[in-house]
């Protein structure tokens, strides 16, 4: 799974990268995956009762909101075993967690529910244990709550009219009953506070962004993948300012029908091909640049490291082993006309992550 930068130079691997436009079933009756590809928005229709490994299923909604100096993330997750509810503040110029709020809970298989698509407006409200949340989607705004003794949590975010995302679904070669479904919303201006009991830090729109990660999946036992991404305003030559986003994730899954790669530009989704990174950072190369390029050339970026967010849940037969990394990215992308964007030092990150769930 530790694919390199040269394999894609060597022409060894492409891409038909499968569009989907219309409202598919994702899973027969009998579990057997019949959706293969991406979409710009979520058109894959999923039904948790159709997926025969119960014990594999995992479905969680995961946000993280950033203006690169602080790091908020505000996730639940179900992974039939269990889950949890968790609230996690970050200052990423010092590294220092400010806050780490978590509830967990056990026995998740049939219970604690998620809405089957996360970019139509849904409403997810629940207590877990100690911890109250709602996580609420209207057609042009998000909204996210969270609290847990003296930790609390207040963001909401605007959904451009008609934003496109990225959503995939991977098959894994030799398991016709496993895929990972995920959809990537990125360009989410985002205001809101974060009170960890003993300060509230605030985040105004004007530079902060939230990316919403929504899984619904079904997977073997490990798994490695790479996940970067990042917003930003930028100004083009005649000084009018544009909401600009990208989407590069890789190493999970069969890609041979879509890769998880886009670029976003005024809330519409501008696709590219397989990505992969230079020189891989392992074991010890994370801090040190990271040149991202794409088979097409439609993506050429570097980034420029500033804190490496490293976390390792290691309980034995589970394992969750993360290395993200954030930075300041340059270089250039291009869109599906032709033209080519220049980016200059925009904050966002990249993490390598090896699982065993």
């Amino acid at each position: 799974m530790e694919k390199t930068y040269k394999s894609w130079l060597d022409g060894d691997f492409s891409s038909a990268q499968a569009e989907y436009t219309e409202e598919t079933p994702l899973l027969s009756e009998d579990g057997v995956l019949l959706a293969k590809g991406w979409a710009r928005h979520n058109v894959f229709t999923y039904d948790r009762k159709r997926v025969k490994k119960e014990m594999r299923r995992k479905e969680w909604d995961f946000y993280q909101i950033s203006n690169g100096r602080y790091m908020a993330q505000l996730s639940f997750a179900n992974i039939s075993l269990g889950g949890y509810v968790s609230a996690v503040l970050v200052d990423l110029k010092t590294g220092e967690s400010l806050c780490s709020a978590m509830s967990p809970f056990l026995g998740g298989k049939d219970k604690y529910v998620l809405p089957p698509k996360g970019d139509v407006p849904n409403n997810v409200k629940m207590s877990v244990g100690k911890a109250e949340f709602e996580f609420d989607t209207k057609e042009t705004e998000r909204t996210l709550w969270f609290k847990m003794g003296g930790v609390e949590l207040n963001f909401r975010m605007d959904i451009l009219p008609g934003l496109e995302n990225i959503t995939t679904v991977l098959p894994f070669k030799g398991f016709p009953d496993r895929y990972f479904m995920t959809t990537k919303q990125n360009c989410l201006p985002c205001e809101g506070t974060f009170n960890t009991g003993k300060e509230v830090v605030r985040f105004s729109k004007d530079n902060t962004f939230c990316v919403l990660d929504w899984g619904r999946v079904c997977t073997p036992y490990s798994l490695v993948w790479y996940w970067g991404n990042g917003s930003a305003y930028i100004t083009d030559e005649q000084g009018e300012k544009h909401l600009f986003g990208f989407e590069i994730t890789w190493g999970i899954g069969d890609e041979s029908n879509a890769t998880e790669t886009a670029v976003f530009y005024d809330g519409k989704a501008h696709k590219f091909g397989p990505v992969d990174v230079e020189t891989f950072p392992k074991p010890d190369g994370y801090m040190n640049p990271w040149h991202f390029v794409s088979q097409d050339g439609k993506f050429d970026m570097t980034m420029i490291p500033f804190h490496d967010h490293h976390s390792d849940l290691n309980i034995g037969v589970m394992r969750m082993h993360s290395h993200q990394v954030h930075g300041l990215w340059s270089g250039t992308v291009t869109l599906d006309d032709g033209a080519k964007l220049e980016i200059k030092d925009m904050y966002a990150f990249c993490e390598y992550v090896e699982n065993r769930w």
